[in-house]
């Protein structure tokens, strides 16, 4: 079979011959066709295997390369997503500060606004009283003309000598009467007129006064809707960011008022009349807004107290997500940024465990109200102590490798009632607020 396949590829594959020679001898090595066609088979497939591995190794160098330079430009976008987020957050909190200061700018115009229509009240009850007096003046100064008048009459008669017999007055005597009544009568007639004169100037100034309170009283229902849509605007977030976190806002608010059970200072209920009965509409109105107020306080209360915030600031990156992780549950999410990178409590609480704890490394735990509890591992750095109060915002510690880690990162962890939950629930629930 060999001499006949050699024979077949003697055309394309003719014998050679490799002549060996030495000083005293020659030798050659005969190469067969069949040989040859081994030789080209066997380098023409390591020319194409040699040619297929570079390229594939050129194609993976290339795709690694585009890669990296995507997930580099995804960092960007990330960071500088997560650098809007911080820009919205700061501004929905100065609106919030702006709302409220406008809000005690606004209640303070309410008590002027207040003391204004006391004010107003009280002088239109003077001069319902002014023109009641001067009524009663008026219809004596008349009664006074009317017999004035009937006694002129009746002694014209007697100086006629109707009556004259009858009284036995002389004529000086009367004369003298008549004179006194004519001067009476006549001041009696210029009281009258300045009591006409007094009665339509009140009149006057009761009209002014009316017309002022009906300004005043438009006045304020701009303000009071105003004010109404403010507080809804600043209150409808609020609420649904609780909702989002799968928190109950009555809940929250009972628990709330629990620790600020003290009454008095400026959301106490406004009266706006002194008259008694029932309560007037802009009373009702502002006490409404006062309710509302009081709830965006308990609220911002509440928001302080569960942890809302992102425990960095600056640019960083999420990395292992909570959820299943290698077979096992990862009851936290990462984030990755520098080594030394400072840590920031989310709420208000109190620190209930800073030290070292097995896989978590350098850890510190702290309890908020509601249940709530979060935890920060592997940190390089702990700068608080158990017992110590926090505030949202204050650094706690920093960013390290410490424990069971494969490198520079913070596990964040929230627990409700001890059992992990997503930390992400209360980050994106302040997303539109914070």
């Amino acid at each position: 079979m060999i001499y006949k396949l050699n024979h077949m590829l003697e055309r394309s594959f003719p014998e050679r011959r490799v002549f060996l020679r030495s000083d005293n001898d020659t030798r050659y090595l005969r190469i067969s066709p069949l040989t040859q066609l081994v030789a080209f088979s066997g380098s023409t497939i390591f020319a194409a295997w040699l040619i297929i591995a570079t390229s594939i190794l050129l194609m993976d160098s290339i795709g690694s390369g585009n890669l990296r330079e995507q997930s580099g430009r995804d960092l960007v976008l990330f960071e500088n997503r997560v650098a809007e987020l911080a820009h919205e957050r700061d501004m929905r909190a100065e609106e919030a500060a702006a709302a409220q200061a406008r809000f005690n700018t606004a209640l303070e115009q309410i008590s002027v606004m207040q003391s204004q229509l006391l004010a107003s009240e009280e002088r239109v009850r003077e001069l319902e009283t002014g023109v009641e007096v001067v009524q009663a003046n008026l219809r004596k100064a008349l009664k006074a003309r009317d017999e004035a008048e009937a006694d002129k009459v009746q002694l014209v008669a007697q100086i006629n000598g109707e009556n004259g017999a009858q009284n036995g007055m002389s004529a000086q005597e009367v004369e003298a009467t008549v004179d006194v009544l004519t001067s009476a009568l006549a001041d009696t007639a210029a009281e009258r007129d300045d009591m006409v004169i007094s009665a339509s100037e009140a009149l006057r100034m009761a009209d002014a006064l009316e017309t002022d309170l009906r300004l005043m009283e438009e006045k304020n229902d701009r303000i009071f809707s105003q004010l109404e849509d403010a507080v809804t605007i600043s209150v409808a977030p609020l609420d649904k960011m609780f909702k989002s976190a799968g928190m109950d806002p009555e809940n929250l608010i009972a628990t709330v008022k629990k620790g600020y059970s003290g009454q008095g200072g400026p959301l106490t209920p406004i009266t706006f009349s002194t008259k008694g009965g029932m309560v007037d509409p802009d009373s009702m109105r502002a006490n409404a807004i006062i309710d509302k107020m009081d709830r965006l306080n308990l609220y911002r209360i509440a928001a302080q107290k569960a942890p809302f915030a992102l425990p960095l600031q600056g640019a960083f990156r999420m990395t292992s997500p909570y959820g299943p992780r290698w077979g096992r549950m990862h009851e936290g999410q990462d984030f990755a940024a520098a080594y030394g990178t400072p840590l920031y409590a989310t709420a208000d609480g109190v620190v209930t465990f800073a030290g070292w704890q097995s896989g978590y490394g350098r850890l510190v735990k702290i309890q908020h109200e509601f249940g709530i509890e979060t935890r920060y591992a592997h940190q390089s750095q702990i700068m608080v102590k158990v017992g110590q109060r926090v505030s949202r915002g204050e650094q706690i510690g920093a960013m390290g490798n410490s424990g069971r880690s494969t490198g520079t990162h913070l596990h964040y962890e929230v627990r409700v009632g001890g059992k992990a939950v997503n930390p992400m629930i209360y980050i994106k629930a302040a997303n539109d607020v914070f």
